[in-house]
């Protein structure tokens, strides 16, 4: 049986213990950050697919949309029918770019684990004196 070596006292056990403690809390804090900035590459990659996907059919939808509206009015009022689609499609634009903003704002801020662990960690330690 091997003698385990008598814990270390005074004011040296103390700054280990403490050492310790700070690297384990460090150590915590970056592995929730890497989760967290995992989590936020997902999402952004997600996102990019799903606006690629939108935008190449909104695309094709309204360029043949458009062409067969424009032929059924070729002879009467192609200017009229042309000149209200821009007039709809300004629109349409509008609306995304106003909505997409609303998004954006009402979405998590990123890290706010990180910070919210950090912050407790900054109420834990008492003021000084």
């Amino acid at each position: 049986m091997e003698p385990t070596p008598p814990p270390a006292g005074g004011i040296l056990g103390a700054c280990r213990a403490l050492g310790d403690g700070l690297i384990a809390s460090v150590e915590d804090r970056v592995e929730l950050f890497g989760v967290e900035l995992q989590e936020e590459k997902h999402r952004l990659i997600q996102g990019m697919i799903w606006i690629g996907a939108a935008i190449c059919t909104g695309l094709l939808a309204l360029t043949f949309a458009s062409l067969a509206l424009v032929y059924c009015f070729w002879d009467h009022a192609r200017l009229a029918v042309l000149v209200g689609l821009a007039l709809v499609y300004g629109g349409a634009l509008a609306a995304i770019i106003v909505t997409y903003r609303r998004r954006v704002v009402r979405q998590p801020k990123p890290f706010a684990g990180t910070l919210a662990e950090l912050r407790e960690d900054r109420a834990c330690i008492p003021p000084e004196r």
